[in-house]
């Protein structure tokens, strides 16, 4: 007994052991034999990561499973992905494995597959991404030998999955996700069934109009296959378009290029509340205890041939005669609800598809709301007739529908409208095709959101609509603390609502008080971590193209208050531009050219400011441009004339980033004083300069010129008086108000101290009261805390010394007058001696004299010399 468990074990161990390892053995031979198979019957790059065999997985049966396939496309799809799988898994009968596939089939029991993302395109021209299949030789060949696979499938499954199908030809696109579907029966016989079950979630839009948008569905259905024949047929069968149960009948023969349809379909019950089950769930809730009245009913017939020419004629009705509904936990009912609808096609040509719209009609209180419309060629050139009539107050929807709104939504809207176009009207702005008329208005309008920064409250808005245009009549509205009142025209109103056409319009727009900051957003973080709050960058809409004349009594913009504000915006491709906008400011006034845009994630700006007579005291309190670019201001009471250019970026609250900022100025300043008290630097060069007085500085008629980018500004070189003192300003200083500025003090020598005065006075003469010298300040440092190093010791020291030699001068001048007078003098007296000793009668008193004379004159010669020699020599010594 020991010996027959032994030998048990051993076997079934060596058995275990086999089953592990075989797959190993055959796993090369089954890559192999798929490549081989794909790359033969398959006109696109085919790549998956690996192939796996295993025996115990599904025993008594083999599981192979092949990993990661993905196939893309060649030309015109080059490089797009048409198929990715995480997993395809087949089993199969181990006898199977050890076939020759030449000599008979291979019988595949089941597949399974896994995150398949599939994606069908049809081009512009006509072209499909999914006909991959070889129609050459080859794949003939190929086919023969691929045709050795046989399908005896006891069950399949599709799971986790999704389907894109785009035609661009027909702008269609349907999107099936979140797709899992399974299925059994068995394929080989002739007739057979396939029971199936498949839930999925749909989206289904045409020419940019959605139809379906993430709608749940369902269907469990019977399927009678005629494999033979190519008949498929619907046996018991129940679909659902989110909660609406749909029952079909009839069947889909394939033929040889196109398809056979008769299928007939509609809800088996007929309360209303079918109707609401139409709706996705998200929105309608649970609608189990709903109250409801009337029926509702959906019956279509879909029958023909689907071909590239043709589609199935079509006869579909919805229905529903005075019905109600009023949700058990909401205090309002919708009641006499009519809707007569139709979807048509008798023709099977596609663009003789239509959709009549008789009677949507409802009421809520004492409320009516009707509509009608219908679409015709719904696949071409969209015609459409629609009428609108009726009152609705908005507070009664929250009321009667469990419509989730963040913030409560009020107010009265009235319409009675017709409108009758054709897209390609739309499209290319042909008005004249466009033909509209009737009137709208809200009232008590009140709507809050957290994307704006206070609730909007429109009292009244009045709309005419014309064939051309629609007349904005009458719009009064406040947020925060802006009033809005409005008038104007828009053109292209149908364009934007059902297209991407921006949105045309030329406004007046009339304000008590515009502040900014209404319509700025503070972005609170939503955790529960303390953080500062963000403010959200204000984004001029994309859509917009139009004109506004505006015109503003205050508009509030950060810190500054602007009066009596007027001028034109326009507004296009994310961009306002300002046009001759003029108001008061700062006791002057200000014109604005220039334009904001919000294209980037930055917004920026370029502006020309022409300032007029600005008060500087206030403008600098209340205008921080002007802080960084003239922080002297601060000590300057005046007026101030200026052309500013600048341009940079704008921070979230739309001022500007003073770092960002590149431009230039030219500066005027007119009738001012001066008070050094208030700036620092004035009161440091007081302090080194005290022959000047910086309170009577001359700034009238003071004109500067400076550019700055990057943060620094740079101030060319200007005049300033202080009595008969020039002085020459030039430098630079920074944003963070360092400094780096020359100031040329052409200072006359009177104001240089007593001992210069000394000197001019012991000199004596006139030009010494023209003489002056430069003494120049370095200003360093920041605003606050400057640093003054002058020149002034230097300049006093040369100064003396050109005193000195003037005075040297002077004397030297001095003496030779004096050798000549004497030389003259001498050369006169010998003259006259000669004369006199010609003189007949000559007496003793004359030679007396004669002989004195001549003494007294070389006296005077050598004292003259002597002194003019002992004096160069004396100054000579002086000066070394």
């Amino acid at each position: 007994m020991k010996k027959i468990l032994k030998i048990t074990g051993i076997s079934l161990l060596s058995i275990i052991i086999l089953l592990i390892i075989a797959p190993f053995l055959f796993q090369s031979q089954i890559k192999n034999m798929i490549k081989e198979l794909i790359n033969d019957n398959v006109n696109a790059h085919v790549e998956f990561a690996d192939v796996s065999l295993s025996f115990l997985r599904n025993f008594p049966k083999a599981s192979v499973t092949v990993s990661d396939l993905k196939i893309t496309n060649f030309e015109p799809f080059k490089d797009e992905t048409l198929v990715s799988v995480k997993d395809i898994s087949f089993t199969m009968s181990i006898k199977e494995l050890f076939k020759n596939a030449d000599e008979e089939p291979i019988i595949i029991n089941s597949i399974s597959v896994d995150e398949a993302m599939l994606t069908l395109k049809t081009d512009a021209l006509g072209n499909t991404n999914y006909d991959i299949a070889k129609t050459d030789e080859t794949t003939n060949e190929s086919a023969t030998k691929s045709s050795n696979f046989s399908l005896d499938i006891k069950d399949y499954s599709i799971k986790n999955s999704a389907l894109t199908y785009i035609d661009e030809a027909s702008k269609m696109k349907i999107y099936l996700s979140e797709l899992n579907h399974e299925g059994k029966g068995i394929f080989s016989a002739d007739k057979s069934e396939l029971d199936t079950k498949s839930d999925a979630h749909i989206s289904f839009s045409m020419d940019s109009t959605n139809y379906l948008n993430n709608n749940s569905i369902k269907l469990d259905a019977l399927i009678g296959l005629d494999l033979t024949n190519s008949v498929y047929a619907f046996k018991e069968n129940k679909g659902y378009i989110n909660q609406l149960p749909i029952e079909f009948n009839g069947f889909v023969k394939m033929l040889e290029n196109s398809q056979e349809v008769d299928i007939t379909f509609e809800n088996p019950g007929s309360t209303f509340k079918d109707f609401l089950a139409v709706i996705p769930e998200a929105y309608s809730k649970n609608i189990e205890n709903v109250e409801t009245t009337g029926n509702f009913k959906i019956k279509g017939v879909i029958k023909g041939i689907v071909s590239e020419e043709t589609i199935p004629t079509l006869n579909i009705n919805i229905a529903s005669n005075n019905a109600s509904f009023k949700y058990p936990d909401l205090p309002k009912r919708v009641e006499n609800i009519n809707i007569n609808t139709s979807i048509k096609n008798t023709t099977g040509n596609v663009d003789d598809t239509y959709v009549n719209i008789n009677a949507l009609d409802f009421k809520i209180d004492q409320d009516v709301f009707k509509s009608s419309a219908t679409i015709k060629n719904l696949t071409g050139n969209m015609l459409v007739n629609a009428n609108i009539d009726g009152t609705l107050n908005l507070a009664n929807i929250s009321k009667a529908y469990p419509i989730e709104l963040e913030n409560g939504l009020s107010g009265i809207l009235k319409a009675k409208i017709n409108t009758a176009f054709d897209m390609d009207a739309i499209e290319t702005n042909a008005y004249a095709r466009i033909k509209n008329s009737g009137s709208m208005s809200l009232s008590g309008f009140n709507f809050s959101s957290e994307s704006l920064a206070n609730p909007i409250q429109i009292s009244e808005a009045k709309i005419t609509f014309n064939p051309e245009n629609v007349t904005l009549n009458q719009f009064n509205a406040k947020t925060g603390t802006s009033d809005l009142n409005a008038t104007g025209s828009i053109k292209g109103l149908l364009g934007f609502i059902l297209s991407d056409k921006p949105l045309q319009g030329n406004f007046n727009l009339n304000s008590n008080t515009f502040a900014i900051s209404d319509f700025m957003t503070d972005e609170q973080p939503k955790t529960t971590e303390t953080k500062p709050s963000t403010t959200e960058s204000l984004k001029i809409p994309a859509f917009l193209d139009c004109t506004i004349n505006a015109q503003a009594n205050t508009v509030k913009y950060d810190n500054l208050q602007l009066k009596n504000v007027k001028g034109t915006l326009i507004v296009k491709d994310e961009q306002v531009i300002l046009q001759n906008l003029t108001s008061n400011l700062f006791d002057g006034q200000l014109a604005v050219t220039g334009l904001v845009s919000t294209k980037t994630d930055t917004p920026t700006f370029n502006m020309d400011l022409g300032i007029k007579s600005f008060d500087i005291a206030q403008s600098f309190q209340g205008f921080e441009l002007l802080q960084n670019i003239a922080p002297i201001a601060k000590a300057i009471q005046g007026k101030l004339n200026t052309e500013i250019n600048l341009k940079g970026n704008l921070g979230d609250d739309f001022t500007p980033n003073l770092n960002s900022l590149s431009g230039g100025a030219l500066a005027e300043v007119l009738s001012s004083t001066i008070n050094p008290l208030n700036a620092e630097v004035l009161n440091k060069l007081g302090s080194a300069l005290n022959f000047v007085d910086f309170k009577k500085l001359d700034l009238n008629d003071l004109k500067t010129k400076f550019e700055f980018s990057d943060g620094k500004v740079s101030v060319k070189p200007f005049h300033i008086k202080y009595q008969d003192i020039d002085i020459e300003v030039s430098g630079n200083h920074n944003f963070d108000k360092t400094l780096s500025y020359n100031a040329v003090f052409n200072v006359p020598a009177k104001y240089l101290g007593s001992e210069v005065n000394r000197l001019i006075g012991k000199i004596d003469e006139a030009s010494t009261n023209s003489i002056s010298i430069p003494v120049t300040a370095n200003i360093t440092g920041t605003y606050t805390n400057p640093s003054v190093k002058t020149d002034l010791t230097s300049g006093v020291s040369n100064l003396t010394s050109q005193l000195v030699e003037i005075e040297k001068q002077k004397l030297l001048n001095q003496g030779k007058s004096k050798v000549n007078d004497l030389l003259s003098g001498l050369i006169g007296g010998n003259t006259k001696t000669t004369e006199t000793q010609s003189t007949e009668t000559k007496t003793a008193q004359t030679d007396s004299t004669k002989t004195t004379t001549g003494s007294t004159v070389q006296s005077e010669i050598k004292n003259a010399l002597g002194g003019l020699l002992s004096g160069k020599k004396k100054k000579k010594d002086t000066v070394n």
